[in-house]
C-alpha cells in the first residue's frame, strides 16, 4: 500500500450519513478524509479551496457523491467535477438502485457507482479501485445498465450504439491482438492484477496497455470501456 493516503471528500446532504462514512474511514490507514460538503456547490468550493495550483495538487482524490441533494444534485456537480478538476475520481453513492441515476452518473463522468447499504468492506474497496483506475459498480447496477445499454436505451457519450460484434467493429481493429484480450477481461471487471495473472504480465505491463486501449478507443476511464466492450460483444 502507498503510504500517502488516498484523500476523500464526503458529499451528502445528511450529517449521520457523512458521519456514517467517516467513521468506517477512519479506521482505514490508506484513506483520509479531507474534506466535506452538503451539496454540489460546497463540494466545488471546497475542491478550489483544497487546490493547490502551484504544486499541481488537486488536494483531492476521490469524491464520495451523494445523488439527491437540495440545490446543485450529485449528477450536475460530478459532470463539474470532473470538468474543472480532471484528475479527481468521482463514486457515486445512493440509496436509489435506479437506471437513471446510473446512466447519469456515467454520463456525467463519475469513476463508479455503489448503492449507500454496500459493506463497509466494499466500499473501503470501492475507494481503492477508483483510485488505481479501476471501475467500481454495484453488480445490481451494473447488470441492469448492461441490458440497458444492449439495447442502446443509454445513448452514453463518447460510446458509439452499435450492433454487437466483436469481429466486425472497425473501432476494436486497432487494438493490438495483446490489448483485445486485455479490453475482454476489464470488460470481466478484472482489475489489473487479475488480468495479469490470467495473461502472465506484470501490473506495470497491464496499466500501460490498459492506458493504450483507452486512448486508441478514446475512452475517459475503465467504466466507459466495460460498457464500450459490453455494447461491443466481448
Amino acid at each position: 500500500m502507498s503510504e500517502t493516503p488516498i484523500r476523500v471528500m464526503l458529499v451528502d446532504d445528511q450529517e449521520l450519513i457523512r458521519t456514517g462514512f467517516r467513521l468506517v474511514l477512519l479506521s482505514e490507514p490508506g484513506v483520509a478524509v479531507v474534506a466535506e460538503a452538503d451539496d454540489g456547490e460546497a463540494a466545488l468550493n471546497a475542491l478550489a479551496e483544497l487546490r493547490d495550483d502551484s504544486a499541481g495538487d488537486p488536494g483531492c482524490d476521490i469524491v464520495l457523491m451523494d445523488v439527491r441533494m437540495p440545490g446543485m444534485n450529485g449528477i450536475e456537480a460530478t459532470a463539474r467535477i470532473v470538468a474543472e478538476h480532471p484528475t479527481v475520481r468521482v463514486l457515486v453513492l445512493t440509496t436509489f438502485d435506479l437506471d437513471e441515476y446510473a446512466a447519469g452518473a456515467i454520463q456525467a463522468g463519475a469513476s463508479g457507482f455503489l448503492l449507500k447499504d454496500a459493506r463497509p468492506t466494499e466500499l473501503v474497496d470501492a475507494i481503492h479501485r477508483v483510485a488505481a483506475g479501476d471501475a467500481a459498480m454495484a453488480p445490481s447496477v451494473t447488470k441492469r445498465l448492461m441490458e440497458q445499454l444492449k439495447d442502446g436505451a443509454a445513448g452514453l457519450p463518447g460510446v458509439a450504439q452499435q450492433s454487437p460484434d466483436a469481429e466486425a467493429a472497425p473501432e476494436l481493429q486497432v487494438l493490438t491482438e495483446r490489448e483485445f484480450e486485455v479490453l475482454a477481461l476489464i470488460a470481466e471487471g478484472k482489475n489489473n492484477g487479475e488480468i495479469g495473472a490470467e495473461l502472465f504480465l506484470s501490473e506495470s505491463t497491464v496499466k500501460t496497455h490498459v492506458g493504450r486501449v483507452l486512448s486508441k478507443l478514446q475512452l475517459r476511464d475503465r467504466v466507459h470501456a466495460v460498457i464500450f466492450a459490453k455494447q461491443h460483444g466481448l
